[in-house]
């Protein structure tokens, strides 16, 4: 193995990692949005923005995770589908959370109302990526996926 297969191998498992570290820091801005809302109407604003934004980058990982980084992952360690399945029952769960944060941003909900939505959204989130990370890290400098990314884990 070249050492440029061996570097774009390894970034694999550095481009995830990046990735959790972007939607963590999303979900932070969007939680402070949330609470330094001075007036209902510049706070509903901001919140759409952040919260829309979060959602879409939250919800895309998790599609291009289901869609083609789960199935290499499953090919090349079918001992792994265990995993694979928790994982994507996570992404379902965490797809129904951002669902009701949406509603609620959408109807603008009282801020107590949104900041129980991303709390949750923000402790299933963080139990999954570190779940993941713990399960996959090593098996993604191993993986061989031609496929850029962005494409498999959302924009980097």
């Amino acid at each position: 193995m070249t050492e440029r297969e061996t570097t774009r191998l390894v970034a694999w498992s550095h481009e995830l990692r990046q990735v959790h570290v972007r939607l963590r820091k999303a979900l932070e801005l969007t939680r402070t949005a949330v609470a330094e809302g001075r007036s209902a109407d510049a706070a509903t604003r901001d919140l759409m923005l952040f919260c829309h934004g979060f959602c879409a980058a939250l919800d895309g990982h998790h599609r291009g995770e289901d869609d083609l980084l789960f199935p290499a992952i499953k090919a090349a360690h079918p001992q792994l589908a265990p995993v694979l399945r928790n994982l994507t029952q996570d992404h379902s769960m965490i797809a129904h959370l951002l669902g009701g944060l949406r509603a609620a941003v959408d109807r603008a909900a009282p801020v107590t109302e949104v900041d129980r939505h991303l709390e949750g959204v923000a402790a299933i989130m963080e139990s999954h990526f570190r779940y993941e990370e713990r399960q996959l890290l090593s098996v993604l400098e191993t993986l061989s996926l031609d496929v850029p990314p962005e494409e498999v884990l959302g924009p980097l």
